[in-house]
């Protein structure tokens, strides 16, 4: 079975049917979700053990907090909604509290919830396995000499840099990179929040999940640290921004952990192939797209080019990373698609792709 894409006349308020999960295809998509999570808390364990290096959540912002967090969007959006809804009905308490009913029915509930934790149990052990990289001898060399041979011996980063200049455009790209944390967490907590039926919701959410295992199996093929920490003079001439301070926290987390993985604070949170930020804004972009969303996904395409430029600009990444990026946010999103709804046949496949839009 494959799944199709929300209709234009499903918008994001429309009021679901009756018990929506309770439809013919049944919940089948939530022990699929669950056993990929389950998996891949099983590789995480074995490398642990392997590496002898605990499973850490520092001061819980791997965690615990991120949850915590997304449970308090969640409200927050859910509560929005229903005042927005409840205009027709008159604005009072009782009206709102109507329409949260109607909507957050106790299966719906269970299965937001339930997603949201093994949606962060997978980034908990993303964020590991990505510190546990820096065992492994860094490739940065071969991408570097990758992107000066696709710019004709130039390095892009000077180029933009030279294009752009030092000052003014880091200031700009530098908020434009920092915003990414907000637009994930609002994109996927929204479409928990306001997708009428929870299946097509648990894409996003699926295809997120996908998104950062795909990335952790990125940065064990070319573990690599970006140009900024490869090649640190070709960054010399730009403005302090904020983005200065956590490259070089970054690098000095890392030679803590390197000097005493055994540290309960020890961690590490430098890899640049492949870019996420990329990769997750264009997973964004896709999912907007696939919940008919013309406006939005037009907004987020301007908003991807940025990202593309702000991580080559910083050096945060190579080129080849954004595009690595991009290709993962496309299979990310076919991989989560396929979890929700199977395909029925390996004949399908292919027709199903020429059929469905992304």
């Amino acid at each position: 079975m494959t799944d199709t894409a929300p209709t234009r006349r499903s918008r994001l308020t429309d009021v679901p049917s009756v018990s929506p999960e309770a439809s013919a295809a049944g919940s089948g998509y939530l022990w699929r979700f669950w056993l990929i999570v389950a998996i891949w808390v099983a590789i995480v364990a074995e490398r642990s053990a392997a590496l002898g290096v605990s499973v850490r959540d520092p001061e819980g912002q791997m965690f615990v907090n991120r949850l915590a967090k997304a449970l308090v969007f969640l409200v927050a959006i859910a509560l929005a909604e229903a005042v927005l809804r409840a205009r027709s009905r008159g604005w009072s308490l009782r009206s709102v509290a109507a329409v949260v009913r109607e909507r957050w029915t106790m299966s719906r509930l269970l299965l937001v919830v339930s997603g949201l934790v093994g949606y962060h149990v997978v980034y908990l052990g993303y964020r590991n396995l990505k510190s546990w990289n820096a065992f492994n001898p860094l490739r940065d060399d071969d991408l570097l000499s990758w992107d000066r041979a696709l710019f004709l011996g130039h390095s892009p980063w000077v180029l933009l840099h030279t294009l752009l200049g030092e000052s003014y455009a880091a200031e700009a790209l530098a908020v434009v990179y920092r915003s990414f944390t907000y637009v994930i967490v609002l994109g996927l907590v929204g479409s928990l929040a306001l997708i009428p039926r929870v299946r097509h919701a648990y894409v996003f959410l699926c295809s997120a999940t996908w998104a950062w295992i795909l990335g952790t199996l990125c940065y064990y093929i070319l573990p690599t640290l970006g140009p900024y920490a490869a090649v640190p003079a070709e960054f010399a001439g730009l403005r302090h921004t904020p983005i200065t301070d956590t490259q070089a926290e970054y690098l000095t987390e890392r030679a803590a952990f390197l000097a005493n993985p055994a540290a309960p604070d020890a961690f590490v949170s430098l890899g640049a192939f492949a870019s996420l930020h990329v990769g997750f804004t264009t997973l964004v972009l896709l999912m907007a797209r696939y919940y008919g969303l013309r406006r939005l996904s037009i907004a987020l395409g301007f908003y991807l080019a940025g990202v593309i430029l702000a991580t080559v600009y910083f050096g945060w990444h190579y080129v080849l990373d954004d595009i690595t990026g991009v290709l993962l946010a496309v299979t990310a999103v076919r991989l989560g698609r396929w979890t929700v709804s199977p395909p029925a046949a390996l004949g399908r496949l292919f027709a199903g792709w020429r059929r469905e839009p992304t």
